[in-house]
């Protein structure tokens, strides 16, 4: 049976801001992600083993190569995690710009047995739903971070960088905070892709912002197209 953990509480997140990045803003944590169960999941509460145990983050060092080596060693750390931070439009949550989900059946078959943190970093970061589509400019997440690229909204252009750079400190805390050392994330989304995100309107090879995040913190992203 799949658990699908609450999202940290405003009472929780006072702890965790100790270990989100010393540039975060200190009122990043007190945000939640969407927390409804996705249709046919359960929920569950917090499970023991939640606390961070970061001595267990070297062995899943990031991956984010697309051969088929790279693709098998990001599918057997899934395997192998017990808990997992999760889009939350993969669980059926309608928390997509559009105001739609992405529920996916081989995700929720992959996540079969584990305790699932469902996130949306740009609806925790209260960007609403729905929300204009976001294309990132410049670059990719690694390049957003590093200050060379933005996120801009695809129509009017507007900045949207701090927001998504706020839900994917909120995305870190949660999976920090859980001891999440995978996540299973949204492809092509401008926080969420692992292998591919829109650039300037173009499909291009990439990651996005919370993606990045979580890598340099050491965590294996999986992208739902692994499955």
């Amino acid at each position: 049976m799949t658990k699908v953990v609450e999202p940290l509480p405003p009472a929780a997140a006072e702890e965790a801001t100790a270990a989100v990045p010393s540039h975060a803003p200190r009122d990043a944590m007190t945000a939640e992600a969407p927390s409804q169960a996705a249709p046919g999941v359960p929920r569950a509460a917090t499970p023991a083993h939640a606390e961070p145990e970061h001595s267990r983050h070297a062995a899943h060092a990031p991956s984010s190569g697309d051969g088929a080596s790279a693709r098998d060693a990001r599918r057997e750390a899934l395997r192998a995690a017990p808990t997992v931070l999760v889009s939350a439009c993969l669980l059926g949550e309608a928390c997509r710009y559009d105001g739609r989900s992405q529920r996916s059946e081989r995700v929720l078959a992959a996540l079969e047995g584990k305790a699932v943190i469902p996130i949306c970093p740009e609806a925790a970061a209260g960007l609403g739903i729905p929300r204009p589509p976001v294309d990132l400019s410049g670059g990719t997440g690694v390049d957003v971070w590093a200050g060379r690229a933005r996120a801009l909204t695809r129509e009017t252009r507007e900045d949207r960088t701090a927001a998504f750079q706020e839900g994917a400190r909120l995305a870190l805390g949660a999976a920090r905070r859980f001891d999440a050392t995978v996540a299973l994330l949204k492809e092509k989304s401008p926080s969420c892709g692992s292998q591919r995100v829109y650039e300037a309107g173009v499909l291009r090879p990439g990651e996005g912002i919370t993606t990045a995040l979580l890598r340099e913190d050491g965590r294996t992203v999986v992208s739902d197209e692994d499955l």
